[in-house]
């Protein structure tokens, strides 16, 4: 009955296993046999060298790729909802030591190369104003819409034209790659991508997510910011064994299938009432007050969105006939 974020999903069962399995004596912070295995094993999913640090949340993932691509004094263009912007309590500005994000916008939170230009083209050349040196885009934003790999390769071929660093971020990049039926390849480093904060707490994790750089020399100095930001984990193990267990036979894309296959079933129920397309795990519609009321008084949990909006978010572990009542009360209303 609770729908109203995809974060307080209980643990996957192998995750949980495969914490069992690490407990044993082993090198401490990321010199254990499963944090040395990330590389390779995020390499083979994407199909190119890679460099793959657990981190426990994805305010650090999102934080630590954008100091890895911005200077203090330096700008990165988002959207003007992305979390980064919006969600993180100034920790991208914190752990870049001052950076400035630039703020773009365009429709169900998505940016274009149009959208980019608007921002940047502006700003002279010269000391007195900051330089844009990063782009970050939100996948799937945070209107559940999902960029097609053309869309991604448009903005990273203005990134490379304008000499810009490209991060997404991917707390629900799962659920895009469900949605889309691509390789993760396609929608990352082909299209420009330079980093990606992948996302396994929403989709089943307990309490690591994975930065992947895409040019593994980003990697060196990322190492000691972590350090240095006290992220560094003395027993990282524990991290490292939850993302394997994710990739693992693809856990983590069967579970972005079910959450976004009962997301369909509320936007089948939901019909006219839908703001936005449904392309993830994330249904956005149009209620008043007095239906929004209802449905909490029947035992629904979510979100107000703004005025007269809800936000239902489905979770992995939600099967169809946990659904149905909500698919029932929605179509009652």
């Amino acid at each position: 009955m609770r729908f109203f974020s995809d974060n307080a999903a209980p643990v996957c069962p192998p995750v949980l296993a495969a914490l069992g399995e690490v407990n044993v004596l082993d090198t401490a912070y990321d010199g254990d046999r499963w944090s040395q295995r990330l590389d390779g094993r995020f390499s083979e999913l994407f199909g190119t060298e890679v460099r793959a640090l657990w981190v426990a949340t994805g305010t650090a993932a999102n934080s630590l790729a954008l100091a890895a691509l911005c200077p203090p004094h330096g700008g990165v263009v988002c959207h003007s909802e992305a979390h980064i912007n919006v969600d993180e309590c100034g920790a991208p500005e914190f752990y870049t030591h001052g950076a400035k994000l630039l703020a773009g916008n365009g429709a169900g939170a998505k940016l274009t190369p149009d959208a980019i230009r608007a921002v940047i083209d502006p700003i002279r050349r010269d000391v007195h104003q900051v330089q844009p040196h990063a782009i970050s885009i939100t996948q799937a934003t945070e209107y559940g819409l999902v960029y097609s790999p053309a869309e991604v390769a448009a903005i990273g071929a203005l990134a490379k034209e304008r000499g810009l660093g490209l991060h997404m971020d991917g707390a629900r990049f799962a659920n895009a790659v469900a949605h889309l039926g691509c390789a993760p390849a396609d929608m990352t480093w082909k299209a420009g991508v330079d980093a990606l904060s992948f996302g396994f707490v929403k989709n089943g994790g307990m309490n690591a997510e994975a930065l992947i750089f895409f040019k593994p020399e980003l990697a060196d100095a990322t190492l000691y910011r972590r350090k240095r930001a006290g992220l560094l984990s003395s027993k990282g193990r524990y991290s490292a064994a939850q993302l394997l267990a994710m990739l693992e036979g693809d856990l983590w894309l069967a579970n972005a299938r079910a959450a976004n296959a009962g997301a369909k079933l509320l936007a089948e129920a939901a019909g006219e009432r839908l703001v936005h397309p449904v392309e993830a795990n994330e249904v956005f519609l149009r209620v008043t007050a007095e239906e929004a009321a209802g449905l909490r008084a029947l035992g629904f949990d979510f979100y107000d969105w703004g005025v007269g909006e809800a936000r239902l978010v489905v979770s992995w572990n939600q099967a169809e006939e946990a659904i149905r009542p909500l698919v029932d009360a929605i179509r009652a209303l």
